[in-house]
Order: C-alpha cells, then sequence, then structure tokens
C-alpha cells in the first residue's frame, strides 16, 4: 500500500535503549517517528498496530531494508545514552505536524542539552506567548522523542510532568544530560 504523500515507503526499526525498545521510523526525508515501545501494551505487534494509529499518514513500514537514517538515528541514540552525543545530527520528518504544534517542537529543539524551559516559555519560542497549554499538548503529540528533546520541557513549577504516563523516563533523560555536564565540568 502506497500513500501519496511519501516517495518511497517508510522503514522501521525496533533498538534497545536503557528506557526499553525504541521504535525508529524513517522516510526518505529522514526520522518520521522515534518513542519507546510501551512494555504494557502486551507485544511488539500490537506495539506497532498502535503506533500505525498515531502515525494515520504513514504507510506500514518495511523493515527487510533498514535506511541509513535509521542507522544513524540508533548510532547517534547509543551514543546519546552513553553519555557522549549531546545533539543528534539527523533529518527530520515533520510532515505529520503542521502548525503551532510544528512551531512549538521546532522551538524545543533549541533547548540546549541539559537545560529545560518551562511550557510557556516555549510557547513564547514558538511565537504564540500564553499558549503553555497548547506547549503541552505538542509535547504530547510529538512524534520524535528524545531526538526533539519534549523531555526537557518541564512545568512551570519546575516539575517534570507526565512525559506519556512515564514521568521516570523524563526524569531518567533529565538526570543522564545532568550527569554528563557534571562529569565534563569536573574534568
Amino acid at each position: 500500500m502506497t500513500h501519496s504523500s511519501y516517495s518511497v515507503h517508510p522503514t522501521y526499526s525496533v533498538h534497545p535503549t536503557p528506557l526499553g525498545d525504541a521504535l525508529v521510523v524513517t522516510t526518505a526525508e529522514g526520522l518520521a517517528f522515534l518513542d519507546v515501545l510501551d512494555v504494557s501494551v502486551g507485544s511488539r505487534e500490537r506495539a506497532l498496530e498502535e503506533i500505525g494509529l498515531l502515525l494515520r499518514d504513514v504507510p506500514t513500514p518495511d523493515a527487510d531494508d533498514p535506511s541509513p537514517v535509521a542507522a544513524a538515528v540508533t548510532g547517534q541514540l547509543d551514543e546519546y545514552f552513553a553519555g557522549d552525543r549531546r545533539a543528534f545530527d539527523v533529518p527530520l520528518d515533520l510532515r505529520t505536524v503542521d502548525g503551532f504544534v510544528r512551531r512549538a517542537l521546532e522551538a524545543i529543539g533549541e533547548i540546549p542539552y541539559g537545560e529545560t524551559a518551562s511550557y510557556g516559555e516555549v510557547a513564547i519560542m514558538a511565537g504564540s506567548p500564553g499558549a503553555h497549554r497548547a506547549a503541552g499538548s505538542a509535547c504530547a503529540r510529538t512524534p520524535i522523542s528524545i531526538v526533539v528533546p519534549v523531555h526537557r520541557v518541564v512545568r512551570s513549577d519546575g516539575s517534570v510532568g507526565e512525559y506519556g504516563g512515564h514521568p521516570e523516563r523524563k526524569r531518567h533523560l533529565l538526570d543522564l544530560e545532568a550527569s554528563v555536564i557534571r562529569n565534563s565540568a569536573a574534568v
């Protein structure tokens, strides 16, 4: 099945991370989806089916021929979790988001490694002061976690928030970045 907005079928891979297996979906244009599979779903197949529902405009991926973008993403994920990478250098395919959500996600990409910004600050960065709830929705709806560092967006009181029902994942990512910053300052 081909989707008219894609020149080729996306490909996917499932890659282990310290947070669990991450589903990586790429197109010819770049990384289109990245999220840690929820083990409570019960099976990889069911998780992939649910991800497909989230990515309504993305046709079923073909796992037989992993893309060079997927290889770059998984390699950079490994470097990130090892504390050796502070910024991802892969093309993003954000065609499944537009408007404020896209502007917010692009603004979030500018939050420096090891730092945080509030939802209100993200709204301002995205050009819509006062749209802090919409910034929260953008974080919740992001098709690309970790690489688009929505984990760096916190509540105005500094608390982490829900992070898609997994605040422990967000805390892990924030702690990882803080640890890398501390260790590099100590050297």
